[in-house]
């Protein structure tokens, strides 16, 4: 998806990217390297601190859910895109699962103990 860089959105508060403490488990054991949010929360190169473990943001980009595959999902810590929709709609509703919604694709490097 092409989309003009000085045309992003202005960045939320990284130590917001992620909250859930089954989300944070996940990603500290490296079965969880991405999260997609409807806002951007970093640039790559940002880092984040999670429970003493240093999370490095590798890429973002923007991505439409019709793009979303099986490796993204796994990416997010799910076995498929349909246990992931399930995951995203259990949460947020049924009507946020809009095809045409774009999202911010966080790609996070291997975390760090420190």
């Amino acid at each position: 998806m092409d989309f003009d860089k000085q045309q992003w959105p202005a960045k939320f508060d990284i130590n917001k990217l992620v909250t859930i403490p089954e989300d944070i488990e996940k990603i500290i054991q490296g079965d969880k390297t991405a999260v997609r949010r409807n806002d951007r929360y970093a640039d790559p190169g940002d880092k984040l601190e999670l429970d003493g473990h240093t999370v490095i943001v590798e890429n973002v980009y923007p991505q439409k859910l019709r793009d979303i595959s099986d490796v993204d999902a796994r990416q997010e810590g799910y076995n498929s895109l349909k246990e992931y929709k399930q995951g995203i709609t259990s949460i947020h509703g049924e009507e946020v699962w809009d095809s045409d919604l774009i999202v911010w694709s966080h790609i996070l490097h291997t975390v760090q103990k420190g």
